[in-house]
């Protein structure tokens, strides 16, 4: 069979003869054009960090932000198209109002029906695939929990995810990682170091470093990586990345 659309690709709802939805992998391909999103689960909480590249030397820094707060206990990272990834965030955050209000669900039940929410844009012709892959990370009674929602509506739990441009080798040097036994903080330096790594191939373009925590260190509550502990890790992926082999 063809792996060229002629045709089979104008709509979501209709599927190759090989069985395949192209607008579903399209919507992958937006998300492997984007920088880097990762997330790590260790053994006291969620680190996020992503690779947010700098495409104007006239954007303010700090704006445009990828990472961003569901509630209190819960904060996404996504890797994709901007926009797409606002309009899941606002959606998380009415899903994840409504588990607490009516349900008193975990809170981490938001990843499913976020999954379901993006399932339901792969079903009709009228609408697109999200062009995003979002990384959702909270804690709640049983521990923290670190899933990832694709565009396709599938959602999968992880001890550590990559997603984005430089997935393949952010997944490698995760797989190195034994995260069951990192703290926090220890987590952010390698966090740091693995964002650096990935966006060495890619030196072209200026990047900012945007990550956030939720576990022990901040009282269960989701919150940016302090400052001061912040530019120490950026220091030591720096040199990290000098003796890289």
């Amino acid at each position: 069979m063809t792996s060229i659309g002629t045709g089979y690709d104008l709509s979501a709802s209709t599927y190759s003869p090989d069985g395949r939805i192209f607008q579903v992998e399209y919507a992958t391909k937006a998300v492997e054009n984007s920088g880097t999103a990762i997330g790590l689960r260790v053994k006291d909480g969620i680190v996020l960090a992503v690779e947010r590249l700098i495409h104007s030397k006239l954007l303010v820094p700090g704006a445009n932000r990828r990472i961003q707060a569901v509630d209190r206990h819960i904060g996404m990272a996504t890797a994709g198209l901007l926009a797409d990834g606002r309009n899941v965030a606002n959606r998380a955050r009415d899903e994840s109002s409504q588990i607490r209000t009516l349900w008193r669900e975990p809170p981490t039940a938001v990843a499913d029906r976020l999954a379901l929410y993006a399932q339901a844009y792969t079903l009709y012709s009228s609408v697109r695939p999200f062009g995003i892959s979002t990384i959702f990370g909270g804690v709640d009674k049983t521990g923290p929990s670190l899933f990832v929602v694709e565009p396709s509506g599938v959602c999968l739990g992880y001890h550590g995810a990559a997603v984005g441009k430089g997935r393949q080798l952010a997944k490698t040097e995760l797989e190195k990682l034994k995260l069951s036994e990192l703290s926090m903080r220890e987590a952010v330096i390698e966090a740091a170091r693995i964002i650096y790594l990935v966006h060495d191939d890619n030196k072209e373009k200026e990047f900012e470093l945007e990550m956030s925590w939720v576990g022990d260190e901040t009282g269960d509550l989701y919150a940016p990586v302090p400052t001061d502990l912040l530019a120490d890790a950026e220091q030591k992926a720096r040199e990290a990345l000098e003796t890289f082999e």
